[in-house]
């Protein structure tokens, strides 16, 4: 069917393969041979020492797999052949955001020159998630509702716990240098794609943007393409990780249109309190608690995500991703991404070594897991 295809995008850190240290400015022939091999699925992004690869569309997860692991293996291969590796995490362990260089485009000059200091502190990578909605009106339907999920989603995506060589002490530093931007957070609340029109147009006549891809909310229909887009996730450093918090992001959207098909909804709650839980997820992660607004009360994560399986079983086994949905226990056993940085840096720092070998230690870490996935069979 045309709705609920699938499409991924992620971004990545381009760090030297010796010392860890970000890529400033990484030869513009690493790119121009990335792009030979793979066309226009992998692109520049604001700043040099980042990188951007996008699936095709996709049936299934299965195929969505099969797209990111080839573009991750390209990605790895060509930086390798220039001293270079990428990493995919949500920050980088050490380097220094006021060190980094924006792209020479037109699209980043212009970013640049508005939003000033803030666009240089943007040395973070995030994961996007495409789920196909053809009707315009369900789109926006659909994403007033599944608001309600995104923190749960953020907790297991959560891979940027250091800044500028320090303990943060959140799971996803990342969300708090993006909220600095104007357009970020939780959207509004729409009635209608009119309505949703009716904003978008009145930004662009007063000249505060050109088109919806200025619009940077945690989720939102996308300018391109007929899909609801999701990106408050942090950017997974296991490429397995981003296969299943996309499948669960899109068996949401399967569940709350089996029960607009029977006259339900989603209860909608205010956005207020989906910011605490927000925050909560951003703070603690997998290994925190979040609010669930129907009982009134703080649950433990791991209890949650339980309900999250069985309230999308019935299109997780129509859809064919059963087995990638309940992956996400594994990275509640194993722990996200930020939980593994940690338990590398403090280990390191155990083992003697000193902050600065700690953290680099940290990169390393992250550079083995990156390109750390079975092909498919």
């Amino acid at each position: 069917m045309a709705d609920f295809t699938i499409g991924l995008e992620e971004e990545y850190l381009l760090v030297d393969r010796d010392s860890g240290a970000l890529a400033v400015q990484p030869p513009a022939a690493m790119l121009a041979e990335c792009e030979t091999l793979v066309g226009g699925q992998v692109n520049p992004e604001f700043l040099q020492c980042q990188i951007e690869v996008a699936t095709a569309v996709c049936q299934d997860m299965a195929e969505a797999r099969a797209e990111l692991v080839r573009l991750r293996g390209t990605v790895a291969a060509v930086a390798g052949r220039h001293g270079l590796a990428p990493i995919a995490a949500g920050t980088h362990p050490f380097a220094r955001w006021a060190d980094q260089r924006h792209t020479d485009r037109p699209r980043y000059d212009a970013l640049a020159n508005d939003l000033a200091g803030v666009a240089r502190r943007l040395v973070i990578c995030g994961l996007h998630v495409h789920v196909g909605i053809e009707d315009e009106d369900l789109r926006i339907d659909l994403m007033n509702q599944i608001s309600y999920f995104l923190p749960h989603l953020l907790a297991l995506s959560t891979s940027s716990p250091f800044w500028q060589g320090e303990e943060t002490g959140l799971q996803s530093f990342r969300l708090s240098v993006f909220d600095s931007l104007p357009r970020t957070g939780l959207p509004e609340r729409f009635e209608s794609w009119g309505e949703y029109q009716r904003v978008v147009s009145r930004l662009v006549q007063a000249g505060l943007i050109e088109d919806a891809t200025k619009l940077w909310w945690d989720i939102r229909p996308s300018a391109r393409f007929p899909t609801l887009e999701m990106r408050v996730t942090d950017v997974c450093t296991r490429l397995d990780d981003a296969i299943s918090i996309a499948a669960l992001f899109r068996c949401l959207l399967a569940m709350l249109l089996r029960l607009k098909q029977r006259n339900q909804r989603w209860r909608i709650y205010a956005n207020a309190l989906i910011d605490e839980n927000r925050w909560l997820a951003a703070r603690y992660g997998i290994h925190g608690a979040l609010v669930d607004f129907g009982k009134g009360e703080r649950l433990a994560y791991a209890g949650l995500l339980e309900e999250l399986i069985e309230l999308v079983r019935e299109e997780a086994v129509a859809m064919g991703c059963l087995a990638e949905v309940e992956r996400a226990r594994g990275i509640l056993a194993r722990g996200s991404s930020a939980h593994r940085q940690l338990q590398v840096y403090r280990a390191a720092l155990d083992n003697g070594m000193d902050r600065a070998a700690a953290l680099r230690a940290v990169v390393a870490w992250l550079m083995a897991e990156t390109v750390n996935f079975e092909m498919p069979q």
